[in-house]
């Protein structure tokens, strides 16, 4: 047993496609419950980053994604209420038309970004998905 506190880790994915829309989740429990996410989760003992993303893309949406990008690490203690949680953010291509929300996600939404503002984001998915625009527009 360690002697030292470990963040969790997690993952997010930003799923877009060719006009830069992406997919959004609604969160089924809290923290955030009711509140848009991106799809994500914790990263499970023995998995690679990269393989729990695919896995929570296709748990929460029903789509198979391709990674495209690393994004960035977010980790600033505060960021998730549970505690301690750092997240690696990928974007991602899928099929669209077969998205059906599942597991922790009581809904999908499909946003672009001049609707950022008018919706309730959870943690601080507002910036990632701001950083992912900015890298996929590249």
């Amino acid at each position: 047993m360690s002697k030292y506190k470990i963040p969790s880790l997690t993952t997010d994915i930003f799923i877009f496609d060719d006009d830069f829309n992406f997919i959004l989740i609604k969160r089924r429990n809290d923290p955030y419950k009711d509140c848009w996410a991106l799809p994500g989760g914790f990263v499970e003992y023995g998995e690679s980053v990269e393989t729990a993303a695919m896995r929570e893309a296709k748990e929460e949406t029903s789509i198979d994604v391709e990674l495209i990008d690393l994004v960035n690490v977010y980790s600033k203690p505060d960021r998730d209420p549970r505690g301690h949680t750092v997240t690696v953010a990928y974007t991602a291509k899928g099929d669209f038309n077969l998205k059906r929300a599942d597991s922790d996600a009581k809904e999908i939404g499909i946003f672009s970004h001049d609707e950022i503002d008018e919706i309730d984001i959870a943690f601080d998915h507002k910036q990632i998905i701001n950083d992912c625009l900015k890298k996929a527009r590249k």
